[in-house]
């Protein structure tokens, strides 16, 4: 597993997705700022990605297979965009690696291999996402 925290890493495709995706978490922490709770950021996150087309599932339960059985609704992700990118938003006041280590798990049960952790705490947004890949 690999992580990165540079756009240039990604595939083009990614490149553009993932940056269409944090201009709308920009846009939300610009507007609200750092203070509120993870669900405030996640409503307005949502009308900014519907409001710049992108399609996307809010917490959509996702199965896994486990011992050769499919488990539904195993786990939620805050969102999944197009199809391809998973993106967990925090409110707090840094990221753990416990942070991580949920989006990574995410990534490896939904086969997806891009994800952005994004915490709306942090006082310069930029501070507060995580690129990873696995």
């Amino acid at each position: 597993m690999t992580t990165t925290a540079l756009l240039v890493d990604l595939p083009a495709a990614d490149r553009e997705l993932t940056g269409r995706i944090l201009g709308a978490a920009i846009a939300v922490h610009r507007e609200l700022g750092p203070g509120l709770l993870e669900h405030a950021y996640a409503a307005c996150f949502a009308h900014e990605l519907a409001a710049r087309g992108l399609a996307f599932a809010q917490q959509q339960p996702l199965s896994i297979e486990y011992q050769g059985q499919r488990i539904e609704g195993a786990f939620r992700p805050d969102f999944l965009v197009d199809g391809a990118v998973v993106v967990e938003l925090k409110a707090v006041e840094r990221l753990l690696p416990v942070h991580e280590a949920q989006l990574l798990t995410y990534l490896r049960l939904s086969r997806l291999g891009v994800g952005l952790l994004i915490n709306f705490h942090a006082p310069l947004l930029k501070h507060g996402i995580r690129r990873m890949r696995v």
